[in-house]
């Protein structure tokens, strides 16, 4: 048993020279995976392959996919995303999944790349001083989700959870989306796809379906995507993230319910 022509020439343009172990033990598996992951899924929707991987390695990073995520650096190499690109959704995965779980795939993601080549530190990115980086986090926060937005998440923060949002508009927006290397339309995908394979986070998938909208993203083609490309989701998933896309409620509408407290069962965003 083998995957069909058009997987194994997708697969061997990403992954040239690989050979999987599974294809020797589990033959029918990787048969059914590999035709549906590179010749089905590959054939749906419109962005590119850089994007794409992109978007793949945020899923894996927040679904804590450690040794796949290993695996897929070279082929997000191989179709010219970048190593600062790499580490930029590395840094953008600390303020929606945790410092903890992403710790391992720093180390990964550097290791990986100087197996490649790559020599260290990459260029800075940064574009904020501990001076501005709260101003600047909330015009780009504005920038993403809209100005009426963010002033009725901060008017309807309880006292003694304002700090909550003063740490969202500082820490999430001005620390991280402030940062160079990646355009904002792209982050906010990966932003997307984060919180989709964080699970429990409907509300914010919401939020962040309008936020896509708002920074130019199309409903039908990037968020589609965004749930296409991860290749190992779970089978409710894609019905709960289309269900999200596909609302065409205002952007106030699917802001206004997100309480401060009430973020991705706890995580930090």
């Amino acid at each position: 048993m083998a995957p069909n022509q058009r997987a194994q020439k997708n697969h061997d343009e990403l992954l040239p020279g690989h050979d999987s172990t599974l294809a020797v033990t589990d033959p029918e598996l990787i048969e059914i995976f590999d035709n549906f992951a590179f010749d089905e899924v590959m054939s749906q929707g419109s962005l590119d392959a850089r994007t794409r991987l992109m978007v793949q390695l945020a899923a894996m990073i927040a679904s804590q996919a450690l040794r796949e995520y290993r695996v897929m650096i070279r082929p997000a190499l191989t179709v010219g995303v970048t190593p600062v690109e790499i580490k930029e959704i590395i840094y953008q995965a600390v303020p929606y999944v945790g410092m903890a779980k992403v710790f391992d795939f720093i180390h990964a993601t550097n290791e990986v790349l100087k197996e490649n080549g790559v020599e260290f530190p990459l260029p800075g990115q940064s574009t904020t001083t501990p001076k501005d980086r709260a101003g600047k986090g909330l015009a780009i926060q504005k920038e993403i989700i809209g100005d009426s937005v963010v002033e009725k998440l901060y008017a309807s923060a309880p006292d003694d959870q304002k700090h909550i949002q003063r740490f969202l508009s500082a820490n999430c927006f001005g620390d991280h989306l402030t940062r160079s290397g990646i355009d904002i339309p792209t982050r906010e995908l990966l932003t997307f796809s984060m919180l989709v394979s964080l699970g429990g986070c409907d509300p914010q998938v919401r939020g962040h379906v309008a936020a896509n909208l708002h920074v130019g993203n199309s409903r039908a083609n990037p968020c589609r995507e965004a749930a296409l490309s991860r290749l190992a989701f779970p089978p409710p998933a894609p019905q709960r993230f289309l269900s999200c896309a596909s609302d065409r409620s205002s952007e106030n509408n699917l802001w206004t319910d997100i309480a401060p407290h009430d973020r991705c069962r706890g995580q930090r965003l």
